[in-house]
């Protein structure tokens, strides 16, 4: 193997680089090193760290190498070959890191007393501050050349999803704060994470630089229970109790009409029910509704299935939605998702690694001008 006389790393064009394993090659005291703006160079020799240096020139020698003057032997006027480990450590704040709870957070709204499905998304930023900490707690698991800022996110999802779960409803539980009134507590809630987060970081030697909760949503179902419910309440508000009763009597009477199979329909329909529907006007009302079986048609046949079933029963076609996956990260998707539940990426686009958003199919960005992956 040839002897190193220089050493230099000039980084990866996709700036998505957090640790390079430099080629292992023999290396001998005098040989010049070169480190770029934003980087470090560690020295590991048989599973030591020997030194780091930081951006600059060196000429290697046992000054800088202090380790290696009682490990090295000097038969060869300080010319003795040797072989270690180089780590490229890339030491700039990486901002556009991103987040999503992978499941939804069910809890029952203070305000509306409706359970809602939560998600929450956002983003946040990290910084190498500990390089020798960090690569021996983390360097055990290097396997490849080269780390990317992925593997973080990864390795801190459980981390993530647990502390922010946690975070948001204890403020929507214990502080009486409905999901729908909580958008002018993200500043708040997203200090409280970066604070009881950024421990946890801190232990590999990485610092949290910023973080920030974006969006805290919940599909259109759960929006559609509350929306009802202020309607409801508008309307007992403007036209007071005694007349919301009565149209509340109305509303009762007439849906029980147009149902045949109840028993307050089969009254009406039997001509009795205009009296005895008169002389319950002033009774407290309860409506009585028969148990219908939730079903699902088939797309194929159109026949009606047993809600839950995963195949027609008249045509062997699968009922189950297909999940789609994320343009971004490929993760699959709950239908009618509109963010990944993995990297948070909106669906139906793109983000170059820039952070531009691009539609479905592109092969360079329109901002940056770097290839995509297709």
């Amino acid at each position: 193997m040839a002897i190193l006389n220089r050493i230099k790393f000039d980084g990866l064009k996709s700036k998505e680089w957090l640790i390079y394993r430099f080629p292992t090659e023999n290396i001998v005291l005098g040989s010049t090193l070169i480190v770029g703006e934003g980087q470090a160079a560690v020295f590991v020799y048989q599973g030591k760290i020997a030194d780091v240096f930081l951006a600059g020139p060196y000429v290697l020698s046992t000054a800088n190498l202090p380790i290696l003057g009682s490990l090295v032997n000097l038969v060869y006027g300080g010319k003795t070959p040797f072989t270690a480990e180089i780590y490229f450590v890339n030491l700039t704040t990486k901002l556009d890191m991103y987040w999503g709870t992978t499941d939804a957070i069910q809890l029952i709204d203070p305000k509306y007393y409706v359970r809602l499905h939560i998600r929450a998304f956002g983003q946040f930023g990290v910084k190498i501050v500990d390089i020798p900490r960090f690569l021996r707690e983390l360097i055990g698991s290097l396997g490849n050349q080269a780390v990317k800022y992925k593997a973080v996110t990864e390795f801190y999802k459980g981390i993530l999803n647990t502390k922010i779960k946690t975070i948001i409803s204890d403020i929507i539980i214990n502080q009486k704060i409905s999901a729908f009134e909580i958008t002018p507590k993200l500043e708040e809630i997203s200090q409280v994470a970066y604070e009881r987060i950024r421990p946890d970081f801190n232990k590999y030697g990485i610092d949290i630089t910023n973080f920030c909760i974006q969006s805290v949503n919940f599909p259109d179902e759960d929006t559609d229970k509350i929306n009802h419910i202020l309607e409801e309440r508008a309307a007992f508000e403007i036209m007071g109790d005694s007349r919301y009763t009565t149209k509340r009597s109305f509303d009762v009477y007439e849906g029980a009409a147009n149902n045949s199979n109840g028993v307050a329909g089969t009254f009406l329909a039997g001509g009795m029910g205009f009296g005895m529907g008169s002389a319950m006007m002033n009774q407290p009302v309860s409506p009585i509704q028969p148990v219908m079986e939730a079903t699902v048609d088939c797309p194929k046949c159109g026949r009606e299935n047993k809600k839950g079933t995963n195949f027609c029963s008249y045509c062997g076609a699968t009922l189950k939605a297909k999940k789609a996956p994320c343009p971004n990260c490929g993760a699959e998707q709950e239908e009618g998702a509109r963010f990944c539940n993995n990297c948070g990426s909106p669906l139906g686009k793109k983000l170059c690694s820039c952070g531009a958003e691009l539609p479905v199919g592109a092969k360079f960005c329109n901002n940056c001008g770097a290839k995509q992956e297709v």
